[in-house]
């Protein structure tokens, strides 16, 4: 998974917890998460995913937690944003503090699922934005996310938090595209 951010984002380290298909149990997993209205899937898979970030070396200097944002509108209409969700489940396992109000989602942007690499990019161009003073003493953070596929949303997240902060990013999620 760190080499989806080669040349694009200095990233610590990234990792997943599981290979994302088409039709696999993982998406329907997912797609009960976030289109079901079942939080409690997103907590059981945060704690899967906590375990494993807790016994990885790669990750024992993270302090803080960040969930990718959604966008308000997009907020209200789920009711719950799901990477926040999945970040309190890793955070009883790990013990680490989250911290939801660092990054914004400023632009409302269409879903990413169909787009490819570049359309993604374009899409999240200025999307997010970082508020240093709400990250504290932190200084090396835990951007998670539900699913990574091309990697748009999680560079633009980490390119907005290291223009406003001097830190380092660490990525997890729970599910991520083979690669190809």
């Amino acid at each position: 998974m760190e080499k989806l951010f080669y040349g694009r984002v200095p990233i610590a380290a990234a990792g997943s917890l599981y290979y994302f298909t088409r039709n696999s149990l993982l998406q329907r997993i997912i797609y009960q998460l976030k289109y079901r209205n079942h939080p409690p899937t997103g907590l059981w898979l945060g704690r899967l995913l906590g375990q494993q970030l807790k016994e990885s070396k790669r990750f024992q200097h993270v302090t803080v937690i960040l969930p990718v944002p959604l966008h308000p509108r997009k907020a209200r209409q789920r009711g719950y944003n799901q990477s926040l969700i999945i970040a309190q489940g890793i955070a009883e396992v790990c013990g680490w503090e989250i911290l939801d109000q660092v990054l914004h989602r400023t632009v409302f942007t269409a879903t990413q699922t169909h787009r490819n690499r570049e359309n993604r990019m374009l899409n999240l161009q200025q999307a997010f934005t970082a508020d240093s003073n709400a990250l504290g003493h932190h200084r090396h953070v835990l951007l998670i996310d539900d699913v990574i596929t091309t990697g748009a949303t999680l560079e633009a997240c980490a390119l907005a938090l290291q223009q406003a902060a001097s830190i380092s990013v660490s990525i997890a999620t729970v599910g991520c595209t083979p690669p190809r």
